[in-house]
């Protein structure tokens, strides 16, 4: 009767704490507190001389202990490599060992001279050997099967929490991802400047893998060279590291396969170019990512550790993803700053337009007086007597006549606009190209932009950069004429008789009155405008006028003015 009850006692023991463990498995995320219990408690019950719970840190791949009962403070640095001693056996083979008396074992690896006997099970997750679950006792043949199978079960019950928390990990890492891909979003709809952006990139790289360094290298424009465009956390002696050549190094070798690339140890890499580099800055792991944008590598987003690290697949995924929309992040940047570079070179040939059609008027303004002035020098045939000191004023008149004229014939020769280069044009395409050059202009001023146009228009014969620069003309100016913001419509549209093809610039600005309009695209030195030249408005009259075309203007004091364009259409 008294062995029922030691059984039963013995069985309510067991159970009791597979109950314990579960309920602090299940009342936290962190493993440690279910560990030790796990430890504790296995020792008491089983009589052994000490437990202690042993993982594989993913990192190093070593086998470490997590939490013990009874091994001296010393042992809890022990690291072991899988397939070393009893414990490294169990997590290489995944097979239990009970070993009635180790001394006899040649796996076994002495830590207590006092140890006689041995259990220990593997610990998986998930199918995989993640640690070993260890009992020792200073008995020889300590250890039952039923021993065993407690052991067994407390294992699974450190597997669930082990798994637990990395589950939770994997959803805080996920979190951060999250959090960091919306920060670049944010960059991808608000900020425009390329370093600016290349600057957010690295630093939310770095604090999403918690990493030491993050660097950004670009392709040059041969496709050849990698260049240090960005980075986070980065010294002196890395900043001053060379470019590198894509057919050579490593990580040229991840813009070349579009894949990422990891090194345990950069500071040991045969293939890591800089690694004298690395040991100055204390680098150590990397993984690098390639930017991709349209299925092309633009550059490298590359993560550094300061300590041997072994990137999970999850985390590899991750950065690869970061990376990806980094590239477009990248990219709409470099498109803005080539649509800025883009405007501002079609601002100067605005001016040199601008400047020659002045040149011109005020050439001609000046030619006419200078004409009669020669003639009338002629006709008087100016004779003086020898010696007479306006002999000498006559002729330096004479010579100062001719160089004017020479100097406004030089003047018109600049000033003589380059005939177009007639050719079928889509204005539609124009309008389309133009209202993305000037769509972030018009928004800093607070003008809508809005295109309605005629689907399957009819092409008309013209230059295409010259009526770009004509159309721009248009826009700039009804932009100045609403300070205060507004919209500006451009509509496409086609009449039958005559055939033509007609664009309309509609504006909700000041206005102008009758004889502002019946003078907007006559002479330079005439101004709609109340400040400024209105140079615009007679570039665009001159260049219609060089395409065979039309203008028409329609405007009212403080309801706006519509400006149409009528080109005949290129069959007729």
């Amino acid at each position: 009767m008294s062995d029922e009850l030691s059984e039963l006692k013995s069985r309510y023991e067991r159970l009791r704490l597979l109950y314990q463990v579960g309920s602090v498995i299940h009342s936290t995320l962190e493993p440690q507190p279910a560990l030790a219990l796990i430890a504790r408690e296995a020792a008491r019950l089983m009589d052994a001389s000490s437990c202690s719970v042993i993982l594989v840190n993913p990192t190093t791949g070593f086998l470490e202990i997590q939490a013990s009962q009874g091994l001296p403070n010393a042992a809890d640095a022990l690291k072991l490599r899988p397939g070393e001693g009893l414990t490294g056996w169990v997590a290489q083979t995944g097979k239990p060992a009970r070993v009635g008396d180790v001394t006899k074992d040649k796996r076994y690896i002495m830590l207590r001279p006092e140890v006689r006997s041995e259990l220990a099970v593997p610990l998986e997750v998930n199918g995989e050997v993640r640690g070993v679950l260890n009992v020792d006792s200073d008995r020889l043949n300590a250890f039952t099967a039923d021993d065993q199978d407690l052991l067994e079960s407390l294992a699974a019950q450190a597997a669930r929490a082990i798994q637990n928390t990395w589950l939770f990990e994997q959803l805080r890492l996920k979190a951060r991802l999250l959090e960091s891909l919306a920060s670049v979003s944010r960059t991808i709809n608000s900020a425009l400047n390329l370093d600016e952006v290349l600057q957010t990139i690295t630093r939310d790289a770095a604090e999403l893998m918690q990493a030491k360094m993050c660097s950004l290298m670009m392709l040059d424009d041969t496709r050849s060279w990698l260049d240090l465009r960005a980075n986070h956390g980065a010294g002196e002696v890395y900043l001053r590291k060379p470019r590198l050549n894509v057919g050579e190094s490593l990580l040229g070798a991840v813009v070349r396969r579009k894949k990422p690339v990891q090194v345990d140890n950069v500071q040991t890499s045969a293939g890591y170019q800089n690694v004298e580099v690395a040991r100055q800055e204390g680098l150590v792991s990397l993984l690098s990512a390639p930017l991709l944008f349209s299925g092309e590598a633009i550059g490298t987003l590359n993560i550094y550790t300061a300590a041997p690290y072994k990137f999970s697949n999850e985390e590899i995924r991750i950065l690869a993803s970061f990376a990806e929309l980094s590239a477009i992040a990248i990219e709409k940047a470099r498109l803005y700053e080539r649509l800025v570079d883009a405007e501002e070179h079609m601002r100067q040939n605005e001016k040199l337009s601008a400047l020659g059609l002045l040149a011109a008027e005020v050439a001609h303004e000046i030619r006419n007086p200078l004409t009669v002035m020669k003639m009338l020098y002629h006709s008087l045939d100016l004779k003086f007597p020898d010696k007479d000191p306006r002999t000498e004023d006559a002729r330096l008149m004479g010579e100062k006549i001719e160089h004017l004229n020479k100097i406004v014939e030089r003047i018109l020769d600049f000033a003589r606009t380059t005939e177009p280069k007639l050719v079928p044009v889509d204005l539609n395409a124009v309008v389309e190209e133009l209202s993305l050059l000037v769509r972030h202009k018009l928004a800093n001023q607070g003008v809508k932009l809005v295109r309605k146009l005629q689907k399957d228009l009819p092409t008309v014969l013209g230059d295409a950069m010259q009526l770009e620069q004509a159309f721009l003309n248009l826009i700039l100016n009804a932009t100045e004429a609403m300070p205060d913001g507004g919209s500006m419509t451009i509509t496409t549209r086609t009449v039958k008789s005559p055939a033509q093809v007609i664009v309309d610039f509609a504006d909700t600005g000041e206005g102008m009155s009758e004889e502002q309009c019946s003078r907007a695209f006559r002479s330079v030195l005439n101004t709609t405008k109340a400040k400024g030249t209105g140079l615009g408005l007679a570039i665009v009259g001159r260049t219609i006028e060089t395409h065979g075309g039309e203008l028409d203007i329609k405007s009212r004091l403080g309801h706006g003015t519509t400006i149409s364009i009528l080109f005949p259409t290129e069959r007729q």
